[in-house]
């Protein structure tokens, strides 16, 4: 298998869509709209999206990274955070998340941050115990509520 990590291309967005769409089905969001204005030079709440590109251009994973102001458990006011992570589920189980991971934490690294911040769904098991196993550890669990007015 041929992998390589590389930062997001304009070539990429149908890509890049399709990926977001399968790791977000329930979102009602312009994922096309979001990304050509990622391209247009305002990246949204975006520092730097990698992907995971298989032979032919064709992508198999992404991991999109964000400066935020704050992340429970730092005491930073700048923290990079991985606003999502995605890999194809053929891929699955064969390392590609830690290869995405792991460029993640070099890019942080580069920017001379020390830490990495995340998050999960309560409810889903899997992606917290693969942060986990990534070195992650849980820092506290929230339940968001919202009151219409």
């Amino acid at each position: 298998m041929n992998l390589t990590v590389r930062p997001v291309e304009t070539r990429d967005a149908e890509e890049w869509c399709r990926m977001r769409q399968q790791l977000w089905p329930d979102i009602d969001a312009d994922f096309a709209a979001e990304i050509a204005q990622y391209f247009s030079g305002n990246p949204l709440h975006l520092a730097e999206v990698l992907v995971l590109e298989r032979s032919h251009h064709q992508l198999g994973g992404m991991i999109e990274l964000n400066i935020r102001a704050y992340a429970e458990g730092s005491e930073h006011n700048r923290v990079p955070y991985i606003e999502g992570w995605y890999i194809d589920h053929d891929l699955r189980g064969q390392g590609c998340g830690r290869i995405l991971m792991t460029a993640a934490e070099t890019w942080a690294r580069q920017q001379g941050f020390t830490e990495l911040a995340s998050d999960a769904e309560v409810s889903n098991h899997h992606s917290i115990q693969v942060h986990k196993t990534m070195g992650f550890h849980e820092t506290g669990r929230i339940v968001c509520l919202l009151k219409p007015l």
